[in-house]
């Protein structure tokens, strides 16, 4: 309809595995957080995903969107499965444009990329072993154990950050 407005649609939260084996359990606990940062930014508009509620940190929730819409991308697709692809928002010059050039206007945009970023990322992965690993060129072998575990705690470590802007945005907490 036209005038409407634009909102982060409600979630549909994925609770971890309570028995299971480690691969599940992994992405399992993996697939709650990347829905959890999807649950801290519904019902939002563009303009508040994008609002830098810690001046004049660049920090938003659309720029935290983005910044794991380009973890996603690199830990699973580019390093992992060596997919020749390029990051979707930063470059060698421009490392923080997730950040920087998140803009209210691209917001549903910038949910959509994240949302099939992640089913991207699940392919680039399907059937590879835990213990299979990936040569990075400053630390060496990472097995896809290791980077499961680090976009858990990416995700985590960035929600916290999500819990503080959305407070500050509307007053809204959350778990």
């Amino acid at each position: 309809m036209p005038g409407m407005t634009w909102t982060v649609p409600e979630p549909e939260r994925v609770w971890e595995p309570f028995v299971a084996d480690e691969r599940t359990t992994l992405e399992g606990f993996l697939d709650k957080q990347r829905t959890t940062l999807l649950w801290k930014c519904a019902g939002l508009t563009g303009e508040q995903l994008a609002r830098r509620s810690v001046p004049p940190s660049s920090l938003s929730l659309l720029g935290l969107v983005r910044h794991l819409t380009e973890a996603e991308r690199g830990h699973f697709r580019i390093e992992f499965a060596g997919a020749q692809v390029g990051h979707p928002y930063s470059t060698g010059d421009r490392p923080d444009a997730a950040f920087t050039d998140a803009a209210a206007g691209n917001a549903e945009q910038d949910i959509a990329a994240l949302i099939a970023e992640w089913d991207l990322a699940r392919a680039a992965i399907a059937g590879v072993g835990l213990d299979d690993c990936f040569t990075h060129p400053e630390i060496g072998q990472i097995s896809l154990r290791t980077q499961l575990n680090h976009m858990i705690e990416e995700y985590a470590r960035h929600i916290g950050q999500a819990d503080l802007l959305r407070e500050c945005i509307d007053g809204v907490t959350g778990e």
